[in-house]
């Protein structure tokens, strides 16, 4: 599975991404708020990279390509919820905002699903624009939700409606 936007390829993760996703998942900052420390070893990240594999099409999750070099992921490990990581040399460009419209774009476009969630950190002011940007609306907030790396993290909760979505889209 392919899906093509005007500056990046997103597709199926493989084998071969295993480096270029443990970059991702190995820096510090690019994992602040991500669900796991840092990876600290390539199995760590051949295990999670293995289990994005294996989810297959059935969960439309793609790994992030620009200028054929993978810059991350964006998508649905397990749909209803989008999730998305980048390389920190590629913030601020409007990547992360391009690929998650699209992985959007195909979820309403091929599935019968009319509500789509997100879970973001409080403190991670960066996706909590990102998801407002493209229509997602706060649906609530939960404390001490995640435990990562002996701290405790906070949940805001996001949500868009097909509805939502398509109105965005004719604006």
């Amino acid at each position: 599975m392919e899906i093509l936007t005007p500056r990046l390829k997103l597709r199926s993760a493989r084998a071969d991404d295993l480096e270029a996703m443990h970059a991702v998942l190995s820096d510090p900052r690019a994992t602040r708020w991500w669900s796991t420390p840092p990876h600290d070893t390539l199995d760590q990240t051949r295990t999670w990279l293995d289990s994005m594999i294996a989810n297959g099409p059935e969960q439309p999750d793609f790994v992030i390509e620009r200028d054929g070099v993978v810059i991350g992921k964006a998508g649905f490990w397990k749909l209803p919820e989008v999730g998305y990581i980048l390389h920190p040399d590629h913030w601020g460009q409007g990547f992360a905002g391009e690929a998650v419209g699209a992985t959007l774009d195909h979820v309403f476009a091929t599935r019968d699903i009319d509500d789509l969630t997100a879970d973001v950190d409080p403190e991670n002011t960066a996706s909590i624009r990102l998801l407002e940007r493209l229509g997602f609306v706060k649906t609530g907030f939960a404390e001490r939700t995640w435990h990562i790396a002996g701290e405790w993290k906070d949940s805001l909760y996001y949500g868009l409606s097909r509805a939502g979505w398509s109105a965005r889209l004719r604006t």
